[in-house]
């Protein structure tokens, strides 16, 4: 893969503040969605939609999952369930698996042998 597009790919490192602002931008657009109903159908819902996506790309980085809960999100039955929650929440999951499989252990520091005296 391409240096620059390996870099713009790159999965930032997962803190509080991260998983905090996108499970709030996750269930706030989530929730508008709920509260629009059947008016959203027409235009708001797609907004909503690609606002949500781009902001929990930024968040914490752009993952797969992210792709087929947007395609779903375009079914008008199925944008009442909080999708973007639970997407969010397994990319949460997954990224930290990953960053705690690449962060090296921290050894434990060498025993020191006993003197008997």
């Amino acid at each position: 893969m391409n240096p620059k597009l390996k870099s713009i790919f790159r999965a930032p490192a997962l803190s509080r503040t991260r998983i905090v602002l996108a499970l709030a931008i996750a269930v706030a657009a989530d929730g508008l969605q709920l509260l629009l109903g059947p008016l959203g159908w027409a235009f708001p819902d797609q907004v909503i939609d690609c606002v949500a996506m781009i902001l929990i790309s930024w968040v914490i980085g752009f993952h797969i999952l992210l792709l087929p809960t947007f395609v779903v999100e375009l079914v008008p039955v199925l944008e009442d369930f909080p999708t973007w929650t639970a997407c969010t929440a397994a990319v949460i999951a997954l990224r930290k698996r990953e960053q705690r499989a690449v962060l090296p252990s921290v050894p434990s520091p060498p025993e020191k042998p006993t003197i008997e005296i």
